[in-house]
């Protein structure tokens, strides 16, 4: 019979996993054959792997993804989509979180942009790192009501410590000049230190004249370009098709 004082305690340290692996093991018949060694082992890695899960939790309901189903094992791989297996096996291992690189995903609308964004920010996630998904035009919406209220530096910190930012829908819309310095503010605040993942209808080459100004275009470009993955996916629209991409 369990120790109810015990199970108390450990309830009160908050070690979920641990209680429900003892009441596991108290009905369990070899495990009162194993070793005390084997027995605590077992213990500690069931908490461990229920705080991960709590964790996991956390993390992707903070992130807000469009997509929350969205995730890399479901990719449709057929050839006519422009998707490069060994790149995108690569971001799978979440490096480019580690050394701060950038992804940029282009394509058409109904091509699968947002599908993938989300699977790699899903990705971001069942590895440890923080992540926010949101779209363009939300987010300097966000950015201007913030100068109103006098949030802006509050809210510029905090988007910095994400370890993820994925901008769904960039440039889908023309950029006002107050627009164009807060995207720069916020891609400042965050090379070389975290990762931003970018979709865009416009291909890379276009964003420049997206910006229109030069001066504002080649900082805000250098800081989203430099050390970027780039994908650009073809075809049908996956819509159309109703399968996943």
């Amino acid at each position: 019979m369990l120790n109810e004082h015990t199970l108390g305690q450990l309830r009160e340290l908050r070690m979920d996993g641990m209680v429900h692996a003892l009441a596991d093991q108290a009905t369990t018949a070899a495990a009162a054959k194993m070793a005390f060694e084997e027995r605590l082992a077992m213990l500690v890695q069931r908490e461990i792997d229920w705080r991960d899960g709590k964790r996991l939790v956390r993390l992707l309901k903070a992130a807000k993804l469009k997509v929350g189903s969205a995730c890399i094992e479901d990719i449709d791989w057929h050839g006519s989509r422009g998707l490069d297996r060994n790149l995108v096996t690569s971001l799978a291992g979440c490096d480019w979180l580690r050394h701060a690189h950038n992804v940029l995903i282009t394509g058409a609308t109904g091509v699968g942009k947002t599908w993938l964004a989300c699977a790699l920010a899903h990705q971001a996630a069942r590895s440890g790192f923080t992540v926010l998904y949101t779209r363009a035009p939300r987010l300097l919406e966000e950015l201007r009501v913030a100068h109103g209220d006098g949030s802006f530096a509050r809210r510029l910190a905090q988007l910095a410590r994400l370890d993820l930012l994925a901008i769904d829908d960039f440039a889908i819309a023309p950029i006002t000049a107050p627009e164009r310095s807060d995207l720069l503010e916020l891609l400042d605040d965050r090379v070389g230190t975290r990762a931003t993942l970018i979709t865009s209808q416009l291909p890379v080459t276009a964003w420049h004249e997206w910006l229109d100004d030069p001066t504002l275009a080649d900082a805000i470009l250098d800081r989203i370009v430099h050390a970027a993955h780039k994908i650009a996916l073809k075809g049908e629209s996956m819509r159309k098709k109703q399968v996943k991409p």
